[in-house]
This record gives C-alpha cells, structure tokens and sequence, in this order.
C-alpha cells in the first residue's frame, strides 16, 4: 500500500503544486487547508476544489483563528502593499507575514500525521521568488523537523517523520513548468491577497505579482486573468 503524507493545501499555485509532487512521488495524500480568520478566505473555495479534482483521500479544514492576535495585514484591514518589485519584496518582512503561520500549521500538519500514522508532510514554501518570510527557509525547516521528531511519541519511537518541500529551491517559472509537466490545473487555484468581493485576483498584490512573473517566465498562460 501507497504510504500516507499529509500536505499543507492553501489552494494557491505552489502548494497546488506540492500537492501534485507528493501524488508523483506515490504517496496516498491527505490535504490540510487552514480557516484562519485570513481576509482571502476565499482561497479556502480553491483548496477544496484542488483537493476534489486531485482525488485526495480526505481534505481537513481546521479553524485557528489568527485575527484575534493580529498584527499582519491578511489578518486585519490594514493595507495590503500593491505594485511592489521584486527587489523590494525581499528587502524586508512584509505586513503580509503572520506571525509564526507556518509554525502554527506546521504543528497541526505534524499532529494529523502523527495520528493517521503517516512520517510524511509536504509543504509548498520557496526561498527564491518569494515575500521575504523567514519561515520559508531551509535552515527553518530543518529546525521544526528536529522539534518534530523531539516532540512527538513517534518521533521518539523511532518513526522519524520527514518535512518534504520539493519547491523550496526553484523560482517560480521552474514551480509554473513543474505543475504544468504533472498535469495541474491552476484555474482551480487562488492566490491574490486582496480579492474584489466576487474572487477576482487584485493583479497588484505580491502575490498576484510574483504569480503573474512565474506564468510569463515560464511562456505559459495563467488561466486565472487570460
């Protein structure tokens, strides 16, 4: 039988993405998604239809809510930064950081895979063309893995679990091709960080940008904005 993994599943184009390298690699995928007060909840509608068409064996929305402690703009009505380049992107930490998000989700990734019996999680972060979030970087993960595997019955057992993140080191051409290579279909994903009230990607938001530099670098079409 396929061994399990449990992927962290925003709905957007890189954990998407992970998503479909998980399935490519044999693994039987449980899809973790995150209702946590974000003001793109709408992206939560993406991580289900992403998880449907993608046949995930279950799909677990668990609410944590993160606009109680606030202090980021996806969690309040603060503004979010619009036509940034990508230079000042990495500059600094931007107001679109949550305070310890991957952390957090990481933690309940690490609590369902320890409960489904699976040593597998994958998670889409990206140290290149990405918003400057420390917990997006490789000497990151390897510090939660070993928490990981000191914190937990299994990993003290001896069941060491292992954090999978197949994106970490490309740009996001190189995330765009790779999808596209397994088949995924990014018009059921979402990835702006300030959608117009009908779902409508904003085009100026990092995210959207970098989304938009990923499609145009790799010569392909984003099927969100034609």
């Amino acid at each position: 039988m396929a061994p399990k993994a449990v992927v962290l599943l925003s709905g957007g184009l890189d954990s998407t993405t992970t998503l479909a390298v998980a399935q490519a690699l044999g693994f039987q995928v449980y899809a973790i998604s995150f209702d946590y007060g974000q003001r793109h909840k709408v992206e939560l509608e993406a991580a289900r239809r992403v998880a449907d068409h993608m046949g995930a064996v279950e799909h677990l929305i668990v609410k944590v809510n993160l606009r109680t402690i606030g202090a980021s703009a996806l969690t309040s009505e603060d503004p979010v930064p619009k036509g940034r380049t990508v230079e000042e992107m990495a500059r600094e930490i931007p107001v679109t950081y949550v305070p310890a998000r991957n952390t957090v989700f990481l933690s309940l990734g690490l609590a369902w895979a320890e409960a489904l019996g699976a040593q597998d999680i994958f998670i889409g972060v990206n140290a290149l063309d990405y918003s400057g979030y420390p917990d997006c970087r490789p000497e990151y993960i390897e510090a939660f893995t070993k928490m990981a595997n000191l914190g937990t019955k299994a990993g003290v057992e001896g069941r060491a679990f292992r954090i999978h993140t197949p994106l970490i080191s490309l740009s996001k051409a190189e995330i765009v091709r790779k999808g596209l290579e397994l088949g995924v279909d990014y018009s059921l994903t979402h990835s702006c960080y300030d959608p117009a009230p009908d779902g409508k990607p904003c085009r100026a938001c990092d995210s959207c940008l970098l989304r938009a530099k990923g499609f145009e670098e790799a010569g392909a079409r984003d099927p969100l904005v034609g």
